[in-house]
């Protein structure tokens, strides 16, 4: 919890606090609740991933910083990677699998970081930018297997407590198992008993499938519209934090995810990304129990916005 709190100090000074706003469509045609989005994909560069880049790559060192950092992502942290960079003068290396979408690449690329397209998912890219680490003596800034990068998502957490203190369940979306380790980190320290959900795809669910087997496991089946959670194996340290402190992991198919997005979109007049609207396919798709939500002060993450407008002009299609 102290890393958490340090890190609000840090970040504090670039990323800014986002809103938490009801929605009337979750809490009244959909739960029963009074469900809350937390809108991280107002944060800078549309998504929460600013918070951990920008918490870890201010605690290097300034030998690490001198000789550039490099990291790999689908995207979204390959952007708080890159803006991190700018904002501190520190040269930036951020390897992307040929399934990103475009607009996180050219987003990327306008913030200063030099971009490398390699491999078909996050986890071919990941392994060819450790060869390049190793190769050119820059300095890893992981996606979210590090305590200061889950540090950094986790002050979302505090700013969830600051505007809701009595908040009874949370829904974070899991891909590598970063932000949701540092929200749950941060709730829990406050109050055990608030419910923490991840959610994941069922077709990239590999925290899910670790939690399971109770030892960390890989899984990929197929594509995925929510491309920022594409992470096929979690860390060893998000995974030990999730078993300790996640209460359940739900799954959603990719019409769960579509459907999310058309009515974030339509209904609640917000631009999720597939990733940011899995909380709001797991309400829609009932994978939580009424328990949990039904009366309750709920709260779900929209944890990024960045979509590329072809992909989401497809998901729309679909309802049309």
């Amino acid at each position: 919890m102290h890393d958490i709190q340090e890190a609000r100090t840090i970040v504090g000074q670039y990323a800014r606090k986002t809103p938490l706003m009801q929605s009337m469509f979750l809490s009244r045609n959909v739960t029963g609740g009074n469900v809350f989005l937390k809108l991280e994909n107002t944060q800078l560069t549309g998504s929460f991933k600013f918070r951990g880049a920008n918490n870890k790559i201010n605690h290097l060192t300034d030998a690490e910083k001198a000789r550039g950092v490099i990291a790999a992502s689908a995207g979204n942290h390959a952007q708080g990677v890159a803006l991190t960079g700018k904002l501190l003068g520190i040269e930036t290396t951020v390897v992307m699998p040929e399934e990103a979408p475009k607009m996180k690449r050219d987003a990327t690329a306008g913030y200063g970081a030099s971009v490398d397209i390699h491999g078909a998912t996050f986890d071919d890219s990941y392994a060819w930018m450790a060869k390049r680490a190793e190769r050119e003596g820059k300095t890893i800034v992981d996606p979210f297997n590090d305590r200061y990068v889950i540090a950094g998502q986790g002050t979302i957490g505090l700013e969830i407590l600051e505007d809701m203190w009595d908040v009874d369940t949370v829904i974070v979306p899991i891909g590598g198992g970063g932000m949701i380790s540092g929200i749950a980190t941060a709730l829990k320290s406050y109050n055990p008993s608030i419910h923490v959900v991840g959610v994941q795809s069922e077709n990239v669910h590999g925290m899910a499938s670790s939690l399971a087997a109770g030892q960390i496991m890989t899984q990929h089946d197929d594509f995925t519209l929510a491309d920022g959670t594409d992470v096929a194996t979690p860390g060893d340290l998000t995974f030990e934090i999730c078993r300790n402190l996640v209460d359940e992991v739900v799954l959603v198919n990719e019409m769960d995810i579509a459907r999310a997005m058309k009515d974030l979109m339509q209904r609640t007049k917000v631009v999720a990304e597939g990733a940011g609207a899995l909380p709001t396919a797991a309400l829609e798709a009932h994978k939580i129990d009424d328990y949990w939500v039904k009366n309750k002060k709920v709260v779900a993450l929209v944890s990024g916005g960045n979509v590329d407008l072809a992909r989401l002009a497809g998901v729309m299609g679909k309802f049309c």
